[in-house]
């Protein structure tokens, strides 16, 4: 009998880990991880791999760890253009001195789309393949995300006062639901509602955002209980604490991504648990802003999904996704006092799967597992500076790794290849974040 045929496959991965993510706290060693047409066929063993598949292409990766691509669940990409404008200010002095003016002034689509190039550029090269991103223009962000091959939840703003990109809620409403008919059937591409808080939207206007997230059903981003000054505000103005007020108009539900939540007591956390939203944490922007401590601990205790972002670059002031999961883990620890809170695996969790769950993409992101996307990255573990290896899921974590992503695929597709983008031109990024640094300079920021 003639010996059985074997599988065509597109790729298979071959590193010297394979960290799947699911199951948790697991680390393979020769295995392989076999793509086909864009998706995860299955991790193999190496004699599996020999006897069961023919790949078009092998890639060797021998000091590397693989693993899924990282989510970053909340920021504003095209801010990268601001990054480091204004340091060293709290929330509000910051948002009200220095970021709105500056939007005012030099916002429009040619902006976004250099801004969004830089921080997509940027998030690749740390190993992030999908990102929310919540900011004006958004069509102007889709496209760039597409031609970069990277995978994006574009948040449209809602507000109750006029911006660059729109004259109210009617307008914000009108554009947003347009571009989430214009990208229903793009893969790369989710839209969501991004009612930007409680102090800039009025419960009206939530009462609508509402309506139509369960219409059509779309996520829900905001920013909810990111200070102390939001929540006694609200106290003052309505009696109500913001995320009280959201229950009761029916926001909390499985589709609301709460933003920062620095702000909890037990009710707030009984709210979150009981509804099934999720917190996106945004530990490095909350400390630098000073605006307090996201409780990870108690969250996950309660049974909530916690993500991860960055925010944007302007109060970051990086887009380093394994930074921010160094500090999410450094932080729950010193919080609770217990040094076995956020443990690396759950820390890469908040990175990879817990983002693909609030983002609602855990049935094709988050972990290697067959049938998903093949969002994958590879990190080499070589450099002297991390030797030895003993556990690479803590090395992950615990060190500073982020350069040595030397490859990313989305979908299948390379988009960073030994540390070189493959989607983005390095030298026209470049270019074009110093032409806006010296326009924005020589007009003294505003």
């Amino acid at each position: 009998m003639p010996p059985p045929a074997h599988q065509v496959v597109d790729a298979l991965l071959c590193p010297r880990w394979v960290l799947p993510i699911a199951p948790v706290n697991t680390a393979l060693t020769d295995h392989s991880v076999a793509i086909d047409q864009g998706r995860i066929v299955g991790i193999f063993s190496q004699a599996q791999a020999a006897a069961q598949l023919s790949p078009r292409r092998r890639v060797e990766l021998p000091e590397h760890a693989l693993l899924p691509g990282l989510i970053n669940a909340h920021g504003h990409a095209a801010m990268s253009l601001f990054r480091g404008m204004a340091d060293d200010k709290p929330l509000h002095a910051w948002l009200q001195e220095d970021i709105w003016p500056a939007e005012r002034r030099w916002v429009g689509p040619e902006f976004v789309r250099d801004g969004a190039a830089l921080a997509i550029a940027e998030m690749l090269l740390g190993g992030t393949t999908c990102f929310s991103d919540m900011y004006f223009f958004p069509e102007v962000v889709a496209k760039v995300a597409v031609e970069a091959g990277m995978r994006c939840q574009l948040a449209f703003p809602v507000l109750d006062f006029a911006t660059v990109w729109g004259s109210g809620p009617d307008d914000y409403l009108r554009q947003g639901t347009a571009l989430f008919d214009e990208y229903r059937n793009q893969p790369l591409i989710a839209t969501a509602f991004g009612p930007h808080a409680p102090y800039t939207v009025s419960r009206k206007t939530l009462e609508r955002v509402a309506t139509l997230s369960e219409e059509l059903q779309a996520n829900v981003q905001m920013h909810v209980h990111e200070s102390t000054q939001e929540v006694d505000e609200a106290l003052s103005g309505s009696g109500q604490r913001p995320l009280a007020m959201l229950r009761e108009i029916g926001l909390l539900n499985p589709r609301m991504q709460c933003v920062h939540a620095t702000q909890l007591d037990g009710d707030d956390i009984g709210h979150l648990a009981e509804t099934g939203s999720h917190v996106i944490h945004c530990p490095e922007s909350n400390l630098k802003l000073a605006s307090g401590m996201c409780p990870v601990a108690a969250l996950q205790r309660a049974g909530i999904n916690v993500a991860l972002g960055t925010d944007g670059a302007a109060s970051n002031n990086d887009l380093d996704m394994f930074g921010e999961l160094r500090t999410a883990a450094l932080l729950a620890k010193g919080m609770s006092g217990d040094a076995t809170a956020l443990p690396a695996a759950e820390a890469l969790a908040l990175a990879t799967i817990n983002g693909a769950r609030a983002l609602g993409l855990e049935h094709c992101l988050g972990s290697l597992e067959a049938g998903k996307w093949a969002d994958i990255i590879a990190v080499d573990l070589s450099d002297l500076r991390l030797q030895p290896v003993y556990n690479p899921l803590a090395h992950l974590v615990y060190n500073q790794v982020s350069h040595r992503v030397s490859h990313v695929w989305v979908a299948g597709q390379a988009c960073v290849e030994a540390y070189r983008l493959r989607t983005l031109d390095h030298q026209t990024l470049r270019r074009r974040a110093q032409h806006w640094a010296s326009n924005i300079h020589t007009a003294g920021y505003q």
